[in-house]
């Protein structure tokens, strides 16, 4: 059985034809309507800001010349009330209460510490240390290398007396430390007239040097030169 495709009939086509004509002709007509170059040109000459809750507020949106954190408020429906939970379970945190039905997390009282991580090393050991530096709670600590009363007692009256000199006489033992305090002891100063040179001094020493004549010079921590001293840094 043979069969034989026939022409489209020419009154479709004609119609087919003139409709693509008026399409074109009305695309022409709105893109060079004064209606949208109007718009167009508008839209590209200033930048604006368009806060669509405004107008729930009762209010005129302010400029941004003038917007600061004093002048911003909070939106219409930002602010919601705290959930209630175990209140049902048409209220969406009924049962469970958010936390799930099984796991460690789940039941009652206290929950896995804050960094733990299941007993692999947790992320703040892992992370690179920074080498020679002191980290943990006590970073902020100042380390000094104590200077007992009893053991000025080694040098002469009248001596100016700091680390390095005691050191010398042995009353004291090599230290790692850089800087130095005095504080008191058990057995009282019994040397007079002395000038004790250290990076800090706790009350009681103080007030027993200088109760027995002698004199407390404070150091610098970074400089190690007497604080007060210090040649003032040079102006241009």
């Amino acid at each position: 059985m043979k069969t034989s495709l026939s022409a489209p009939p020419v009154a479709s086509t004609m119609r087919a034809a003139l409709a693509l004509v008026c399409l074109v002709q009305a695309a022409n007509g709105l893109m060079t309507s004064p209606a949208m170059v109007a718009r167009a040109a508008s839209s590209r000459a200033a930048v604006s800001m368009r806060i669509f809750a405004w107008k729930t507020r009762g209010e005129d949106a302010p400029t941004l010349e003038g917007l600061d954190m004093e002048s911003l408020s909070k939106s219409p429906g930002s602010t919601h009330r705290r959930m209630r939970k175990g209140r049902g379970v048409s209220a969406g945190k009924g049962v469970t209460c958010g936390f799930g039905n099984r796991g460690q997390k789940s039941r009652s009282g206290s929950s896995v510490r804050p960094g733990f991580e299941g007993g692999q090393i947790p992320l703040y050991r892992r992370i690179p240390k920074f080498v020679g530096r002191p980290m943990g709670p006590g970073h902020s600590k100042i380390e000094y290398e104590v200077i007992k009363l009893s053991a000025l007692n080694h040098a002469a009256e009248g001596a100016e007396v700091d680390y390095a000199s005691l050191l010398g006489l042995r009353a004291v033992s090599k230290s790692k430390l850089k800087i130095s305090k005095v504080v008191g002891s058990q057995d009282k100063l019994t040397v007079k007239g002395l000038k004790v040179k250290a990076h800090a001094f706790t009350d009681a020493a103080r007030s027993e040097i200088e109760a027995l004549g002698g004199s407390c010079i404070t150091l610098s921590r970074t400089t190690n030169k007497v604080v007060g001293a210090e040649e003032p840094a040079a102006e241009e």
